[in-house]
């Protein structure tokens, strides 16, 4: 079965934060994006995942001590990545992601969906700190 075509970037983009987040509790990355895209679906047969969905949750997974590294960079004196809420480091974690390597979404829409997530997600002292942290790495 094709993805479903009310699947919009930013519904992906939620799908793939649920699988990051399954990364972080060791779940290797098909499997967790293919969970996240079809644990509400009904339908029995095979289900082709979006191609966004895929590069987005391998792309973060492949780069993953990098994109800590970058995180890490921006975080004020004495702070830690490990001292992020998980929620917080996986949003930065997909956003900082499609700045630096999805050539397809420019870096402020990416930064915006970031911030987006962080209100659905989290806090609004969140999507102002992953505001401030994503936006140190556009480049116009």
């Amino acid at each position: 079965m094709k993805a479903n075509l009310a699947d919009t970037r930013h519904v992906l983009r939620q799908r793939a934060l649920q699988a990051i987040l399954s990364i972080e509790y060791g779940q290797e990355p098909l499997a967790a994006a293919r969970f996240a895209y079809t644990y509400d679906k009904e339908e029995e047969q095979e289900i082709e995942l979006p191609l966004y969905l895929l590069n987005a949750v391998s792309g973060v997974a492949e780069h993953l001590s990098e994109l800590d590294q970058k995180i890490s960079n921006k975080l004020k004196a004495g702070w830690t990545i490990d001292r992020l809420t998980l929620i917080d480091k996986s949003i930065l974690r997909l956003g900082l992601y499609e700045v630096l390597y999805d050539d397809e979404t420019p870096g402020r829409v990416a930064v915006n969906e970031a911030v987006e997530l962080a209100k659905e997600y989290s806090d609004e002292h969140s999507s102002k700190f992953i505001n401030g942290i994503l936006s140190g790495y556009i480049v116009d």
